[in-house]
């Protein structure tokens, strides 16, 4: 009895002397546990923060930056949402836009200048003088010194020059109808009758 005491303490003697307890070695293995644990749990934890904020950056991507559309898938929902035919008015519609065209020419030919007035000095005094007192573009004075050789052509001439336009062979240029298409051939044609009648 005294000696497996004796045998007992001894070996609890050897085992404090290696600074072990009984129990140590089951404690060692706790604490390897819980260490393991703590840094597994942080690891997570910031996979956890990486993942989320690459969600975000992701959702964020996705609002700011816009989709790209293809060239050619443009094109196949332009060819989907193109109207299946289209109205053709032959020469109906042709005529007709004809017709058009020339009643808007009659009217507006048909609102003549100068509430269509034929008095030459109205018209002259409105739209000629400009030209016709100053010499403008070479255009020919109210003086026998610049019609004399111009009234040699005939009257036929002058009023044809006043309506269709004409460029003298000195650069002078006419317009037509004086630059006012509003007026008729015959308010121009006594306009020219005026200013031959007024020469000086």
């Amino acid at each position: 009895m005294h000696s497996g005491q004796t045998g007992a303490n001894c070996a609890l003697y050897s085992g404090a002397s290696r600074g072990l307890r009984p129990t140590a070695r089951g404690e060692r293995v706790r604490n390897y546990d819980l260490e393991f644990l703590k840094k597994f749990s942080m690891v997570i934890g910031l996979l956890v923060v990486i993942t989320l904020g690459l969600i975000a950056l992701a959702a964020y991507l996705q609002r700011a930056i816009p989709d790209e559309v293809s060239p050619t898938a443009a094109k196949r929902v332009q060819q989907r949402i193109a109207p299946a035919g289209a109205v053709y008015a032959g020469t109906t519609g042709a005529s007709a836009q004809a017709a058009a065209q020339a009643a808007a020419l009659a009217k507006a030919a048909s609102q003549s200048a100068y509430g269509g007035s034929t008095d030459g000095k109205t018209i002259f005094d409105n739209l000629c003088t400009a030209c016709h007192t100053t010499g403008v573009g070479k255009a020919p004075t109210l003086d026998h010194a610049h019609w004399d050789a111009r009234i040699a052509q005939g009257k036929d001439t002058l009023y044809k020059h006043a309506i269709e336009g004409y460029t003298g062979p000195d650069g002078g240029i006419m317009p037509p109808k004086g630059g006012n298409p509003a007026l008729t051939e015959e308010q121009v044609r006594a306009t020219v009758d005026w200013m031959l009648s007024n020469l000086k």
